[in-house]
């Protein structure tokens, strides 16, 4: 990855957690600072997954009753493991900020205390031990490229990297389909923005946290959005070349670097936390496609053939004579307006490439009068 970038990059692992993510961090050090009497009604929360897993994980172990609001676009994955975790689980609500609503006027009813998974002091106190590991870890940093959905890890690793080593970069990255912490330092203030589905469904978060905002404010020296893309093609990337599965949002700093986002850090030493590893299985098959789709290594093509005997043969081998493979092909006459003799096949192949795409073009455009390219 390093050769890749120009960069020295150091990989944050926080998916090897036994949940699959840093909100372990936050989510005990929370529970540990219960009161006894707080422990015993238990704790509700809201959360797309990781914060959800943390919390039911470890109120499993410490004996403290956890209820979990969910989105109903939570991947399946995160809600079964919330259930076998032993947590009380409402799928309810289209997105994080609807879940907040409806677990505040349950916590209200029930006496469960409310734990907010980024925006809790404590929460934001134990998010900040990846940074205080981060400078123990790695000497001479010059950047750390931080993940922001609620904004709290990256509040509490601001935080603990710039009161021990205030010259370090921090930049903060979020999916440009909502961008709520860039349209904070817009108006100065935690504001609401729309969402919608991104690949980084861990980041969706309509609005970021007060105190994480308050906190991390005056620490971020720069903020950048990225594309479904660049998301799909960086856990691409970390499983060709790394050899680890990451989820969307937990791809998103790497996704900045690999779209050439932070040029100013040729050179340098640069931290890059994969804050998260859950991710459905069939989610993580259409990244993967969506990531080679985007990389121009899966191409599709339709091209119109002779129906005569041989015609579909001909092009097949054209295809096959450049070493590329066809990953599907389907053709039709019914829809098609030209000649009677002739069949319209639509073709899905896999290339090692832009140049071998190129290459395959301008063959198809050389022995094909009509060629239609995606």
């Amino acid at each position: 990855m390093s050769n890749m970038t120009g960069m020295d990059i150091f990989l944050k692992k926080e998916f090897l957690h036994h949940t699959g993510s840093f909100k372990e961090r936050g989510a005990r050090y929370t529970l540990l600072m219960l009161p006894e009497q707080q422990r015993n009604r238990g704790v509700i929360t809201a959360s797309a997954g990781n914060h959800a897993l943390a919390l039911s994980y470890h109120g499993h172990g410490l004996g403290i009753p956890v209820t979990v609001v969910m989105p109903i676009v939570a991947p399946l994955m995160k809600v079964q493991l919330c259930r076998s975790n032993g947590a009380n689980v409402i799928v309810k609500g289209q997105h994080i900020g609807e879940c907040k609503e409806i677990a505040l006027h349950i916590a209200k009813d029930t006496g469960q205390v409310y734990i907010n998974g980024y925006d809790h002091p404590h929460i934001l106190a134990g998010q900040g031990t990846m940074g205080l590991e981060i400078v123990e870890d790695i000497p001479n940093i010059d950047a750390v490229v931080i993940p922001v959905g609620g904004g709290g890890l990256i509040a509490g690793t601001a935080l603990a990297i710039k009161s021990l080593l205030p010259e370090v970069t921090i930049i903060g990255v979020e999916p440009e389909r909502c961008p709520s912490f860039s349209a904070a330092l817009k108006a100065g203030k935690p504001v609401k923005v729309p969402v919608s589905s991104t690949l980084a469904d861990g980041l969706s978060v309509p609005m970021v946290g007060v105190n994480a905002f308050a906190t991390a404010q005056p620490l971020i020296d720069k903020m950048i959005t990225v594309t479904e893309e660049m998301v799909a093609i960086a856990i691409l990337r970390l499983i060709e070349l790394e050899k680890v599965v990451v989820e969307g949002a937990g791809a998103a700093a790497l996704a900045a670097i690999l779209a050439g986002q932070l040029p100013e850090l040729k050179g340098k030493r640069v931290v890059v936390p994969l804050c998260g590893g859950n991710i459905d299985t069939t989610i993580l098959g259409r990244c993967l496609e969506r990531g080679l789709a985007a990389d121009g290594r899966l191409v599709k093509y339709t091209v119109t053939v002779s129906d005569r005997p041989g015609g579909i043969a001909e092009l097949t081998k054209l295809i096959a004579s450049l070493g590329v493979s066809i990953k599907d092909i389907i053709h039709e006459r019914a829809w098609l307006q030209t000649d009677i003799f002739s069949v319209e096949v639509k073709v899905v192949c896999e290339t090692r490439g832009r140049d071998h795409t190129a290459e395959l073009e301008t063959a198809l455009m050389a022995q094909y009068s009509r060629v239609k390219i995606g």
